[in-house]
């Protein structure tokens, strides 16, 4: 990449490119086998992905969305309950909880590791409670063995929102598999990224597979046998065969994100002003962003100063949860001040697995120099 090509946050051509041959045979297999729903490809990616996750069973659906609602609706949690979540995530984590018809309550997050900090989620529990929805944010595990201890505690189930973080593990376990059901998206962007929208619920529970895969078809286990209302959720049939292609190259890609974290860490080592991403040692960060903070207010003019050099980032999430104007009305400023802070700190930089060095070190020289 020459020196004054722009930098995109996330380049998914070298991804395409290496596997499109693979990619072609997918889409003319389908095409040819003219089935597009809940087909073969279907089938075999959920016995693909479960085994790879260590799962007992993997259900695809439409979105990573859809599978939190059918997750949450498959533990039966609705009008009455209290899920317990985090305010700093994409809000399609509490906007399922109150799709549900149930109410998110949210505990403050670790400074660290952007998830939910354990030591506070007791605080937010009551006789309501019904679940704890962790999110494993930017590829990070939440502190799952903290959690899990206390959803057997106080009798409550764990749903994982592991969206982001597609074979990140915990204790060596897969994340989305240690709680009650995991919830996966394969928005293109996402290390496993579909080619479309996509999601997938995971679960160690016959019960809960066999209730999943009745939500996601109208409710119904046999066709034109409704039990109750259910939705159109569905993971396409192309995506299947599209996503069992990609998912041969899963472990390489999340190395190499790896590989990219790891370079940033010692061009950025020592950086005053910045502050790294951390890893804690029974986790294996699968970097779906690689997110810095900026302190001393300099966020945004530390983001311009990199845009005029032609290098781009994001900054996942410019106002936590709680804030956003469907939820504002029920909070305010301060109520929970770590996710505020993080909310105006953080920034994303550009990554994807095959990132050369020439441009992980032009990315780290121009922050060196826009933070001064």
């Amino acid at each position: 990449m020459a020196h004054s090509e722009p930098i995109p946050v996330l380049d998914l051509s070298p991804e395409i490119a290496a596997c499109r041959a693979e990619l072609v045979r997918a889409f003319e297999a389908v095409l040819d086998g003219r089935q597009f729903i809940l087909g073969p490809e279907v089938r075999a990616f959920e016995q693909e992905v479960a085994s790879h996750l260590g799962a007992a069973h993997a259900i695809g659906v439409n979105s990573g969305t859809d599978a939190l609602v059918i997750s949450l609706r498959a533990l039966d949690i609705g009008p009455g309950d209290e899920v317990v979540t985090t305010p700093f995530t994409f809000f399609a984590t509490a906007e399922a909880i109150a799709i549900v018809g149930a109410s998110p309550v949210f505990v403050d997050i670790d400074p660290l590791t952007y998830a939910m900090d354990p030591s506070l989620v007791e605080s937010g529990m009551t006789e309501r409670t019904k679940a704890i929805l962790p999110v494993h944010l930017f590829g990070h595990a939440a502190a799952m063995e903290d959690l899990m201890r206390i959803a057997r505690e106080r009798n409550v189930c764990v749903v994982e929102d592991a969206a982001q973080a597609f074979g990140g593990r915990f204790n060596d376990e897969s994340v989305g598999t240690i709680g009650t059901l995991g919830a996966y998206s394969f928005f293109p962007s996402k290390n496993l990224g579909a080619f479309g929208d996509g999601g997938l619920i995971t679960t160690n529970s016959d019960t809960l597979a066999e209730r999943v895969r009745s939500l996601r078809a109208h409710g119904g286990r046999r066709k034109y046998q409704n039990e109750e209302l259910g939705y159109n959720s569905r993971l396409d049939e192309l995506q299947a065969a599209l996503l069992r292609v990609k998912l041969r190259h899963i472990d390489n890609a999340n190395s190499g994100r790896r590989r990219v974290a790891a370079a940033y860490g010692t061009l950025l080592a020592d950086l005053d002003g910045v502050v790294l991403p951390s890893t804690k040692q029974t986790v294996t960060h699968v970097y779906h962003q690689y997110t810095v903070r900026i302190t001393g207010g300099r966020r945004d003019e530390v983001a311009a100063s990199l845009a005029k050099k032609a290098i781009a980032t994001m900054v996942y999430y410019p106002v936590p949860v709680h804030l956003l104007p469907v939820f504002a009305s029920q909070y305010a400023t301060g109520d929970y001040p770590v996710a505020e802070q993080a909310a105006g700190e953080v920034l994303s930089l550009p990554i994807w697995p095959t990132m050369h060095d020439s441009v992980i070190e032009r990315v780290a020289t121009s922050l060196r120099n826009a933070v001064g």
